[in-house]
């Protein structure tokens, strides 16, 4: 009687299996997911793929993106043989994991394994939702039985990685695994790993700066599931959470505003240079008065590529500097860092030669009355030495015969932005005007590429076409009057480096800018607000960190070009006529009027020291007169024209007489 009830007992099982099997098929498909798309924090990378900067997600939380092909296998297995060895035979949820944590929690009273499959713990953190009640237990079922339906088990196992945390603001296995350890998942050691696996558990109560106890005996149970060798149990374990790394925190923080929506930037910079600079700039700030703050630029000058750039020493502005100015963009007078391009200019226009005389006398434009830094004047000079010596006179002349708009428009033609307020004048040549540092290197980078500029580009697969401003020629005999100077107090004698110092009016900026056959470099030093910084000079205070720069960057810097076939190297003597000393290009046409003549001494004239000085005769020149001895004004307001000089030193001395136009006389003596 019973065997003929089996069949319809059957019958109503299968039945009642199929009706719940549907009931929780409709239970699950109308589960509503939460959003799957993983929101990852904006990563920018140097040129080698370095991380350089990361931006944080929602909240300040640090989210980075991984791929399943950038993780190491074992690290994947060892997760999986403690978390949920069955990850990929069950369909979201582990009946035999549940029923086994189920009845250890009855017996024991407590909590003493997890049930939860990595689909579900995906479910928790997608949601955000805790574990203790039975109502969240079961929403995270549904939704991991939702998640296997729609997602493949690589898809979630990488929304876990994605989302898991490790302590602080760390999310995710690589922002753990680079917070932890400094380096990328894919190089984790076996401990490494194991402590990784353990801390998204308990990721507050386990970290190891704050709780080492919990966080070595949570790795051991992980190496223990894994029987990993006892020497590996042994490892220690990380005692503090290392910060993110943030270089160029200024360039980074403008390419980020320029496209906020990608996540990924691939800059020209090299994160090592870029450290090594900024610890650089730090260190040039050491002993200075308080404020000051530095800014460096270095560039390839072949291509324009930037390699580093630090806007100040310290992003947060310590010590009142203002540090979150980016000094690198900032408008600032450039000091006499100008005064190369008006010497090429001069070559080009024919007005000058390097070593054609330039007559380093007082003069006056109008109420413009330029003098040099250190107060002194020295008569005729070559071109050379005005620039080496970087006197002020010789450059506003030339100025004055270019115009200053030539200059203007030079600049504006290399990419560079100058600022001004209204007509452009003299004073240009001498730092009135504004430029950034950014300006700057780009401007020299074309001096070093014989008068072709490269633009800056920050960006990996940027172009932009060069633009020419000055002639091969030109170009290469102003780099090599630069590379003649002598190297700062200090550093390395060389020869390979061709650089310009420079110093505003008041002392508020100091610069030097300086290239070898392959980079150019800027460096700024200064107040950001802009007020003096009382006996700063580019030569003492900027140009040692120049060459500091160029010795990180190579100990042997790159070799600068040979001259162009055309270049013209001669003396002062086999010149042409014209380029042997320079005139204005009207100078044929003006009449010298009254102009000053030395009667006595003649020139060469050597003389005894004389205990009572010794007599100079004038002759014609516009009163009021004033009389120089090598180049230093000894006499002025002088209204005769028969004059006793001070006693003078043995050996030459020039002496030079000009008048109230101008015009100026000089011989040269010497005094036994």
């Amino acid at each position: 009687m019973i065997r003929r009830f089996v069949p319809f007992v059957l019958v109503l099982a299968l039945w009642g299996a199929a009706a719940l099997r549907d009931g929780v098929d409709r239970w699950v498909g109308t589960t509503v997911l939460p959003p799957v798309l993983v929101e990852t924090s904006v990563e920018m990378r140097d040129r080698h793929g370095v991380l350089m900067r990361v931006f944080p997600v929602e909240n300040g939380r640090v989210r980075l993106a991984l791929r399943l092909d950038q993780m190491d296998p074992a690290f994947v297995s060892m997760l999986i043989a403690y978390e949920d060895k069955r990850f990929y035979r069950h369909s979201g949820v582990d009946l035999l994991a549940l029923l086994r944590a189920t009845g250890q929690a009855v017996m024991s009273g407590r909590v003493v394994s997890g049930g939860s499959t990595l689909t579900m713990q995906v479910a928790r953190l997608l949601e955000n939702s805790g574990t203790g009640r039975w109502a969240g237990k079961l929403r995270q079922i549904r939704l991991a039985l939702a998640l296997e339906q729609q997602l493949s088990k690589d898809e979630i196992l990488t929304l876990y990685l994605a989302h898991a945390p490790y302590g602080g603001a760390m999310e995710g296995l690589r922002a753990g695994s680079l917070a932890w350890f400094g380096k990328e998942p894919r190089r984790l050691t076996m401990a490494e790993a194991a402590l990784l696996v353990a801390l998204p558990q308990a990721p507050e109560t386990r970290r190891p700066d704050r709780h080492p106890r919990a966080a070595k005996a949570a790795r051991a149970r992980v190496l223990a599931r894994v029987a990993a060798p006892d020497q590996i149990r042994m490892a220690a374990i990380p005692q503090t959470m290392r910060p993110l790394v943030r270089l160029a925190p200024h360039l980074t923080d403008q390419l980020h505003a320029q496209d906020p929506v990608a996540l990924r930037h691939d800059l020209t910079l090299d994160a090592r240079m870029q450290a090594q600079m900024e610890t650089l700039a730090g260190r040039a700030v050491q002993g200075q008065p308080a404020g000051v703050s530095a800014a460096i630029v270095v560039a390839d000058h072949r291509n324009g590529a930037v390699l580093a750039s630090v806007g100040s020493p310290a992003y947060a502005g310590t010590g009142g500097a203002l540090g979150f100015v980016d000094m690198t963009r900032a408008m600032r007078s450039p000091g006499s860092t100008l005064k190369p391009f008006i010497y090429a200019m001069a070559f080009d226009q024919g007005l000058a030669h390097p070593d054609t005389l330039i007559d380093d006398s007082p003069v006056a434009f109008g109420r413009y009355a330029p003098q040099n830094f250190d107060g002194a004047f020295r008569g005729d000079v070559t071109v050379r030495e005005a620039l080496q010596l970087s006197l002020n006179i010789p450059p506003v002349l030339l100025t004055q015969e270019l115009g200053p708009a030539r200059l203007m428009g030079l600049m504006r033609k290399g990419g560079a932005k100058p600022q001004l307020a209204g007509k452009a004048g003299l004073a240009v040549a001498l730092g009135g005007v504004g430029l950034s540092l950014n300006d700057l290197v780009q401007l020299y980078g074309g001096l070093a590429q014989g008068g072709v500029v490269h633009p800056l580009i920050w960006r990996q697969g940027v172009t932009q076409p060069p633009r020419a401003i000055l002639s091969p020629a030109s170009a290469w005999q102003v780099s090599h009057i630069l590379a003649s100077i002598a190297p700062p107090k200090g550093a390395a004698d060389v020869r390979h480096i061709a650089y310009k110092t420079g110093t505003s009016y008041g002392h508020r900026d100091a610069w030097a800018i300086g290239f070898d056959g392959a980079h150019v470099i800027g460096v700024w030093l200064g107040r950001p607000d802009g007020t003096p910084v009382p006996g700063a000079f580019g030569g003492a205070l900027a140009a040692p960190v120049l060459f500091e720069a160029f010795g990180r960057i190579s100990p042997m810097p790159a070799p600068l070009p040979a001259p162009p076939p055309e270049t013209l190297i001669v003396n002062t003597a086999a010149l042409p006529v014209p380029l042997q000393r320079f005139r204005p290009r009207d100078a044929v046409f003006r009449k010298t009027v009254n102009a000053p003549v030395v009667r006595f001494p003649p020139e060469g004239a050597v003389l005894r020291r004389n205990g009572d000085g010794l007599p100079l005769k004038l002759a014609a020149g516009v009163f009021p007169l004033t009389v120089l001895v090598d180049g230093v004004p000894v006499l002025t307001g002088l209204n005769r024209r028969d004059i006793q000089l001070p006693l003078l030193d043995q050996g030459f001395s020039r002496i030079s007489v000009v008048d109230a136009t101008g015009q100026s006389a000089s011989v040269q003596i010497r005094i036994e």
